[in-house]
């Protein structure tokens, strides 16, 4: 409940629908309870004594008072939706958000399945909760308060003969709603499990058929699902057994109310009228008993889901704001320092991913990061934009500690062209101007050529304006590795770091991007990571990374002549036949 509590902040910007709907629900509330108590006059003031003005002006009033019910409970609906469906979109916006606000060290741990859920369906169960809430959940109780104060006044010692009776059905619900909130926590997360499944096969179907695994994906989707099913049936026959239990007591209730009521009809005690008002108030005291019943589900749901979407509200981004920021007005120089860096992913794992890593980058140089498979390259790369924190030593730009510049400045002043390709739904166009939505024509078509993609794009069905599905399905590797690099080199970027971003373009257009990038002379300091020898070439350092450490650096020569591994790359990447070649290209 407390997760709830903490939720209800989102409510405040509704507070007067909220109000006026908890208003015309405490109004038909008053006028639910009005209709036993008329029934009784009827009964007894009308049909007991033969008197056709009271049953017809009472009639009268109880239709009026019906119609007056349903102008009230439109009226609540109304103003309930308006809040629910507003705290919805709001607690949709701060998930959004908070997910954009996270460092990379908290994406790492939180997988896009469990996002996805989180900002459709529990988000959705939340909305349900407060809605339903201010519609028939506070109606509820309010009807049962009222119904039971009227009883009470109708017929004391009937009362309190039934009064055990409301205690153990009270205690039945609170039991049932108990023990049905960590079965829908638990119907959640095999939710998570799904949609995660789901997720990597949808993305992953190429790869899926290309090595013949669908079967085996469609077990694993069936174990899943199956999964899921067992815990939503579990949760829903559980569920199944309240209204049994509450039915029978109703039954109980009436029993007992019919046989108390009628000695005491017969021995002048209590009139008919009283009997048939006395039914209907335990009638509208059971109901909402029964309601909440149906409803638990609605609450077990809410509960759960408010306490998931709390679990990504509040989390703490790891890379934090500065207190007192350095904001960049001007452009930097480009000058990238590394002092005796290290970091670890995992506190608890004694090997750090980058050991004692001191690296100078000078303004306008271009420095290549060259290591086998987990070597750290990308690791080292990530903090230059700060998408991680050092555990110890510092990152410098321009002599600032890259944690004490303002993040969003910091950005403005680099470009990257990542190891994963990611375009957007729209067209060629707006994915270039992706970082620069206000660029021209001519400095979109000067980016795409300097990235050697201009004759692709003309080619296509509408150049510029062809639209790119989604994830870009309707382009080669190649083709939108390219476009990333135009989208970099559009913002003119005084740091421009490649993460393997030339990987699926073959060597010769390698090499007139490299070219290009030379002849524009945007990127003050360059930083490439590769796979491939060919291209790091041309770099005017070579950092060589082995287990996260820099186990040697120099230009191309320098390292064929000191570094054995660089050597043992080299050889094993082109082998000595083209050793000449390559060497007679790179002077």
């Amino acid at each position: 409940m407390q997760d709830i509590i903490k939720l209800a902040r989102f409510v405040r910007p509704y507070w007067r629908p909220a109000v006026a709907a908890f208003i015309l629900l405490t109004t038909l509330v008053f006028l639910d309870l009005a209709i036993p108590r008329l029934i009784q006059r009827i009964i007894d003031e009308g049909i007991a004594k033969q008197n056709q003005d009271v049953v017809i002006e009472t009639g009268l009033l109880m239709v009026g008072i019906s119609l007056l019910s349903v102008l009230v409970a439109v009226g609540n609906n109304f103003t309930s939706i308006q809040v629910g469906e507003g705290v919805a979109r709001d607690l949709r916006l701060a998930l959004f958000k908070k997910i954009q606000s996270l460092s990379f060290s908290n994406l790492d741990q939180l997988r896009t399945g469990q996002l996805l859920v989180r900002l459709t369906s529990d988000t959705a169960a939340v909305q349900r909760y407060f809605q339903i809430n201010l519609r028939i959940g506070t109606r509820a109780p309010m009807l049962m308060i009222g119904s039971i104060i009227l009883m009470f006044s109708t017929s004391f010692n009937l009362a309190m003969a039934l009064l055990p009776l409301l205690l153990i059905t009270s205690v039945i619900i609170v039991v049932f709603v108990m023990r049905t909130e960590p079965l829908y926590r638990m119907v959640q997360q095999k939710l998570d499990v799904l949609n995660t499944v789901l997720q990597e096969n949808v993305a992953g179907a190429r790869l899926i058929k290309a090595f013949v695994r669908g079967d085996a994906q469609a077990k694993r989707f069936l174990a899943s699902n199956n999964d899921f099913a067992s815990n939503s049936i579990e949760v829903m026959q559980f569920m199944a057994l309240m209204m049994p239990v509450l039915t029978m007591c109703v039954n109980i209730g009436m029993v007992v109310v019919i046989w108390w009521g009628g000695l005491h009809v017969a021995e002048g005690d209590m009139t008919v009228g009283q009997i048939v008002a006395f039914t209907n108030y335990l009638l509208t005291t059971m109901t909402p008993l029964v309601m909440m019943t149906m409803l638990s589900n609605t609450w077990a749901s809410g509960v759960a889901s408010a306490t998931r979407v709390n679990e990504v509200l509040d989390v703490e981004p790891a890379v934090k704001e500065h207190t007192d920021p350095i904001r960049l007005t001007t452009p930097i120089t480009g000058r990238v320092v590394f002092e005796q860096v290290r970091i670890f992913y995992n506190p608890h794992l004694p090997d750090p991913v980058l050991d004692d890593i001191n690296l100078v980058i000078e303004p306008g140089q271009t420095v290549a990061v060259l290591g086998a498979t987990g070597a750290g390259k990308s690791s080292l790369i990530n903090l230059v934009p700060r998408f991680y924190d050092v555990s110890s030593g510092r990152v410098l730009i321009d002599g600032m500690d890259v944690r004490h510049i303002e993040h969003g400045s910091l950005m403005q002043q680099i470009a990257i062209v990542p190891q994963e390709t990611i375009l957007f739904s729209g067209s060629v166009r707006d994915n270039i101007r992706y970082g620069a939505p206000h660029a021209d024509e001519a400095e979109v078509i000067a980016a795409a050529q300097a990235a050697q993609a201009h004759d692709f794009i003309v080619m296509l069905p509408s150049g510029y304006d062809t639209h790119i599905e989604e994830r870009g399905v309707n382009l080669s590797g190649g083709q939108k590795q390219r476009i990333a690099i135009a989208r970099a080199l559009l913002t003119k970027p005084r740091i421009l770091i490649l993460d393997d971003s030339t990987s699926a373009v073959d060597v010769e257009t390698e090499t007139k991007i490299q070219h290009a990038l030379e002849a524009m002379g945007t990127a003050h300091t360059t930083l490439v990571v590769a796979q491939r020898i060919s291209t790091v070439l041309n770099a005017d350092s070579i950092a060589v990374l082995d287990h996260g450490r820099i186990v040697a650096q120099g230009t191309h020569r320098e390292l064929m002549q000191h570094s054995p591994i660089y050597q043992e790359i080299y050889a094993s990447q082109l082998g000595d036949g083209v050793v000449q070649t390559i060497e007679h290209d790179a002077e």
